[in-house]
């Protein structure tokens, strides 16, 4: 088998190792304890553990002793486990590895083990510690020259899985490495030159290796699910209570509260089967096909798809298929759909990567995506040449493919940090605590009036389940309910409950432009050519452009094709086509004239083709045939922002070159003496009013011969161009934008735009949507990179802003494409006062971004806080700028179109997506509706629900607090309430409340101010607090004022005896109902987040009806509701003593209205919190950031440049 082992001849230029594209750690000697993916989302803390006989007997006995309540407790600490059955190792000599990533997530796997004999590739096998003792491996032995069979024998495959990813161990690194793709050293030129295919044989060893390329999404069993649900704290929990009310004869609840409880876990199994089967039909595709591989050999083979490993080569099929890999195209074309990916409903042309300009660049798949034909994706069509075979090489499988991530990013999203939830949980445990003094306090009392010891444990039970009602988290989730379900009446869906209460806490609000706030496509609306050097008028028809170089670079410069009849590809590229009213032609036999190589042919809707010229010789006597052949595409480079064609004119004897492309960049490459001296201004009048401008530039090409077109490099052809003019596109704002703008401002959240659209487009785009205001600085900060000797620096500057509209023609016939110097005011530059008011937002793009971010660390933060505007921002940097907001303190919201936003989409806080494509999965929130108005709503429906949630929590709180005080009375004199005095108070007045306290809707208007998102805050345990003390003093006094009356006695029940129908009982009961019901109408907060109170009929309705029963209890209870109720029956002359009782009920009401009303709603507290805080900084850091910018008016410092220091602060120095 050792042949096995060795590296194919020939498809490989040197030994390689196999794993994640991307950089991997440096060589360390390996421990116990190892980082993985260090600096990175997907960085992993791993320690290696192995089994030990000793311990793993210990802890089963230790099961046995706790009855198996230890098992439930690591089923849900599964780390804990690992430390008790298994000791601390060296990595290398691991068989389980105990993870930990950067959200402190936990998780546990084994390490798996292949022998080398099963056909392992050398470069992935591993001599254990023990082998090289023993004189196993070395250096040298790891060479491929060097790897002895007797070694070979002794050597090993060792990885280990975690998140459907593969990490494996790396005899040279020292450490585990990720074995997600092709090594990232690879360059574009190795792609073709060293990957010929595999054999067979050599195929099924690295499958071995890189696994199945499979897409698995278990679509988990209803008993796998539901025993999951089960063992979830909060229902183990539930269940035990159930438990124990049966055994406590408290059978109603109990049925009640099962009933709920099955009805919540079935609800869950099917929610959690219908996403999972959305995402397993979603991979299946994936995982049934069958795929041509190219062997080494040359010869083709079928082979299913679960087979193709990195580095396999295959071939397209001609009628287009589903991706099933990553895969890099090395011949000829692909016209692919990857809405499933991206969002992006557009086709995309895909080039082989022999079509790249930089041989050398080590291959990425995210840097070379129109190089690259990703899973999940439609591949339309293929386009070849005569016979020969459209062929790609795999680089990624799996989960490692693009879709596999997208797929990873929805089964294990970013944990939510959110404080609400976080301070529910203390709360909770604080009441816990309490209840264990309770507990304490019941437990004595029970053994002093002699009860048994069943009875004790019991009532001490009673009490936990009291002070933590177990129904509490169902509860709180009933805001949450219906606000989801308002929010799917208005067309926004959502995959995730728990960020609607998120969405209220939003502060800032992140937007890209096209597609979300501007329309979808872009519109031509005229083009300025270029005559001896000087602009000429404006021309709004493209098609009365006169035959010419001009109207033929509209006419080929793109990269369209004709799928079905329908023109498609890149919206820009179509509008221009479409605006010349030519006709496109695919390969046929009209091109015969041009050669087979010829892939598209051009031409005026008025000229006959080659073809009918060829059939009626008398039309060819009368009129000569226009059409232009398109030899070769060089696709749109983003270094680059240029796009190339090769073509050739039908009876030209030489080709031309057309380029189209950034008006900067084409004309760095053109002549100077083509480029109108005014340029510059003529353009900024267009790019400073939101105009989309595309320069357009030709190159005649003499003595080119057909083979050399088509492998010359761009780069030698790319120069010395004659500029022709310039295309303007307009991106129009949707209607609803500025609307909504303008109340999200009024609303006091920040609003950012994030696009990868041109700078002055998107400052335009600011101010007409509202986002600038008109008087607002505008302020670009363009950053330089370090360059040998010289530090980085970063240069700020006024931007300008338009005082004149454009059209095509004025009033007075100039042309704003002619001479900005007899268009005086045309432009102007802000008068700026000496000091910079705060009212003014920093613009930035996305190269100055990587720059900042890299080298000034201390200036980041100030931007993050003053910046309104990110252009030419890739997805990456999309991400970077959510996350960095987020580190200053920001609730972040982000939506986009779903076109290149995904990443940004999971990354907020909040993520809209404004698409119905399945790449919308990876969005909390979903928006039928293509516009922007679905962010207020989000808003309004998110601060109602956490509002809502917190009047439940409270609820719950004071219902637990005002039932736990009533019972520790009554514990007092052995007695407690009566089962049916606890069914009404439990299932009629706490669930109808609950049920019908979140069905208040949203306000409609969104206010400045936001709810508070912090349990813990001052103000809501001083509401908390204060209710509570009210409460039980309410029911002490009660119970003191029943002790004085005279004619009533009140005496502890006899030992041995049950007795609920006593005095106190009744007192208590008749007296705590009220408190439960108020609290809920005071609970029940109205404007400024939800509408007032009265206008929850339902809820309304029960509070009067629970009222109207309350009050006939306590006053004038007949026989039967005595008897039902087992009230103590009062004699008509304890009229006046039942008018006292309710004079406490109506004095604890107003008492708790005032607490509400003047206390916590007024700003009173507010004041003397920061009378008593005496802080000096807000609590939030961007908060304090921008308190210190807002006082420092010499920054930014305009005109001026900024360089890091040593000291990590940034000293300005005048340019």
């Amino acid at each position: 088998m050792c042949h096995n082992m060795n590296l194919r001849s020939g498809s490989f230029g040197s030994s390689t190792e196999y794993h994640l594209l991307q950089n991997v750690n440096k060589p360390a000697k390996a421990g116990t304890r190892a980082v993985i993916n260090e600096g990175t989302d997907d960085e992993l803390e791993c320690w290696g553990h192995r089994w030990h006989a000793g311990k793993v007997a210990i802890y089963y006995l230790l099961c046995l002793l706790s009855l198996g309540s230890l098992v439930l407790i690591m089923y849900w600490k599964p780390e804990w486990k690992l430390r008790l059955t298994q000791t601390p190792c060296h990595l290398s000599r691991a068989n389980t590895v105990l993870l930990k990533d950067v959200y402190d997530r936990y998780q546990v796997s084994h390490v798996h083990r292949v022998a080398a004999h099963e056909g392992i590739p050398v470069e992935f096998l591993n001599i254990t510690e023990v082998e090289k003792e023993n004189g196993y491996g070395s250096a040298s032995d790891s060479a491929n020259d060097g790897f002895d069979d007797k070694y070979a024998s002794k050597a090993v495959f060792r990885y280990f899985m975690i998140y459907n990813y593969r990490y494996y161990w790396s005899k040279t690194k020292n450490t585990f490495l990720p074995l997600w793709g092709l090594d990232p050293s690879t360059s574009c030129a190795q792609l073709v030159e060293n990957y010929t295919g595999y054999s067979d044989e050599e195929q099924k060893n690295r499958l071995k290796v890189f696994g199945d390329n499979t897409v698995e999404v278990e679509v988990p069993s209803p008993l796998k699910i539901l025993v999951d649900e089960v063992l979830n704290p909060f229902y183990v929990f539930q269940l035990l209570s159930t438990i124990f009310w049966f055994v406590d004869e408290y059978t109603p609840y109990a049925v009640w509260i099962a009933i709920i409880s099955t009805g919540s876990l079935l609800v869950s199994l099917y929610e959690t089967r219908k996403q999972r089967k959305v995402l397993h039909d979603m991979a299946l595709s994936s995982n049934t096909a069958e795929v041509t591989v190219i062997r080494n050999t040359g010869e083709r083979e079928v082979v299913w798809a679960s087979m193709l490993v990195p580095g396999d080569v295959i071939v397209m099929p001609i009628r287009g298929c589903h991706m099933c890999c990553d895969a890099v195209l090395t011949a000829g074309n692909c016209i692919v759909n990857e809405s499933v990916l991206t969002g992006e409903s557009t086709p995309v042309t895909k080039n082989p990567i022999t079509a790249h300009h930089e041989d050398d660049e080590p291959y990425n798949p995210d840097v070379h995506r129109r190089f690259t034909v990703f899973a999940g994706s439609e591949v339309i069509q293929t386009r070849y040449y005569e016979n020969m075979d459209v062929t790609a090489i795999v680089v990624r499988t799996g989960f490692s493919t693009l879709k596999g991530e997208l797929l990873n990013s929805i089964l294990f999203p970013k944990p939510m940090d959110f404080k609400f939830y976080q301070d529910a949980f203390k709360f909770v445990l604080a009441m816990a605590v309490i209840a264990m003094f309770g507990m304490v306090y019941g437990i004595y009392a029970q053994i002093i009036d002699g009860q048994q010891v069943e009875e004790v444990i019991l009532r001490a039970i009673d009490i936990i389940t009291i002070a933590v009602p177990p129904s509490l988290p169902a509860a709180m989730t009933v805001g949450t309910i219906y606000a989801q379900s308002r929010l799917k009446k208005e067309g926004i869906f959502c995959i995730s409950p728990p960020r609607i209460n998120v969405s209220g806490k939003l502060k800032l609000f992140c937007f890209d432009k096209t597609g979300t706030l501007t329309e979808e496509g872009l519109d031509f609306w005229g083009v300025v050519p270029v005559l001896e050097s000087h602009f000429q008028n404006v021309v709004t028809a493209a098609d009365m452009l006169p035959r010419g170089l001009l109207l033929s670079a509209m006419a080929t410069c793109h990269s369209l094709t004709e799928v079905e009849g329908q023109i498609v590809g890149e919206p820009l590229d179509v509008q221009m086509f479409c605006a010349t009213k030519w006709i496109l032609e695919e390969p046929g036999q009209d091109t015969v004239d041009y050669d087979t190589l010829v892939p598209t042919v051009v031409r005026p809707p008025d000229s006959p083709t080659a073809a009918q010229l060829a059939a009626d010789s008398e039309l060819l006597l009368f009129q000569v045939p226009h059409e232009v052949g398109i030899v070769r595409q060089f696709p749109f480079s983003s270094n680059l922002q240029l796009m190339s064609v090769i073509t050739r004119t039908l009876g030209s004897s030489h080709m031309d070159l057309f380029t189209k492309g950034a008006p900067e960049r084409v004309i760095a490459l053109c002549v100077d003496k083509s480029v109108p001296d005014n340029f510059l201004d003529v353009l900024e009048q267009y790019t400073v009013r939101g105009f989309r401008v595309i320069a357009l530039a030709h190159k005649k090409l003499k003595k080119l011969p057909w083979h050399q077109a088509q492998r010359i490099k761009r780069n030698q052809l790319e120069f010395e161009l004659t500029f022709l003019g310039l295309l303007v596109m307009q991106n129009t704002l949707k209607p609803a934008t500025a609307p909504v703008i303008s109340e999200l401002k009024k609303a006091n959240i920040r609003l950012v735009m994030v696009t990868g659209d041109n700078m002055q487009t998107a400052i335009s785009v600011a101010r007409d949507c509202g986002m600038v205001a008109p008087d607002d600085y505008v302020i670009i900060a363009t950053a330089t990179g370090p360059e040998g000797d010289k530090a980085a620096s970063v240069y700020w500057e006024y931007a300008v802003t338009p005082a004149v509209e454009l059209s095509s023609e004025s009033e007075s016939g100039t042309s704003p494409g002619q001479d900005p110097e007899k268009l005086p005011n045309s432009y102007q530059y802000l008068l700026v006062e000496e000091n910079i008011a705060p009212n003014y937002h920093i613009v930035i793009g996305g190269k100055s971004w990587t720059i900042i971010r890299d080298n000034f660390p201390d200036l980041l933060p100030k931007i993050m806080i003053k910046s309104t505007i990110f252009s030419r921002m890739s997805p990456e940097q999309k991400v970077q700028v959510v996350e960095e907001l987020q580190d200053v303190g920001y609730i972040v919201g982000m939506c986009g179109d779903g076109a290149n936003d995904c990443g940004a989409l999971k990354a907020a806080h909040t993520g809209i997506a404004l698409s119905e494509t399945e790449a919308s999965v990876a969005s909390p929130f979903t928006s039928k509706i293509p516009n922007i108005t679905c962010v207020p709503n989000l808003i309004r429906e998110g601060r109602c629900a956490l509002v809502t949630s917190f009047g439940i929590f409270k609820y719950m709180a004071l219902y637990s607090f005002i039932q736990f005080t009533s019972v520790l009375i009554l514990y007092a004199y052995n007695t407690n309430f009566s089962t049916m005095m606890f069914l009404y108070i439990d299932l009629v007045i706490t669930t109808i409340v609950a049920v019908f306290m979140g069905y208040t809707k949203s306000f409609h208007k969104l206010v400045a101010k936001r709810p508070s998102g912090s349990l813990v805050g001052i103000p809501t345990l001083f509401s908390v607090i204060s209710q509570i003390f009210v409460q039980a003093a309410t029911q002490l006094g009660v119970y003191l004022f029943l002790l004085v009356q005279p004619g009533i006695i009140v005496e502890p029940v006899p030992k041995g005896e049950e007795n609920y129908v006593t005095w106190i009982t009744t007192a208590v009961f008749t007296v705590s109902n009220f408190q439960y019901i108020f609290l809920a109408a005071l609970f029940s907060k109205g404007p400024p987040f939800r509408k007032p109170f009265y206008t929850n009929y339902l809820l309304l309705l029960s509070l009067l009806l629970l009222s109207g029963y309350s009050l006939v209890m306590l006053l004038w209870p007949p026989l039967l509701i005595q008897s039902f109720m087992e009230l103590y029956p009062m004699p008509d002359s304890y009229m006046p003593f039942r008018m006292m009782l309710l004079g406490f009920v109506v004095g604890n009401c107003l008492v708790s209205l005032a607490i509400e009303v003047v206390i916590v709603d007024s700003k009173l507290l507010k004041k003397l919190i920061r009378m008593c805080k005496k802080k000096k900084r807000p609590k939030n850091r961007y908060k304090a950031i921008e308190q210190e910018l807002n006082a420092d008016s010499n920054w930014p410092p305009v005109g001026e440049v900024t360089y890091p220091t040593l000291t990590s602060e940034s000293v300005n120095r005048h340019s």
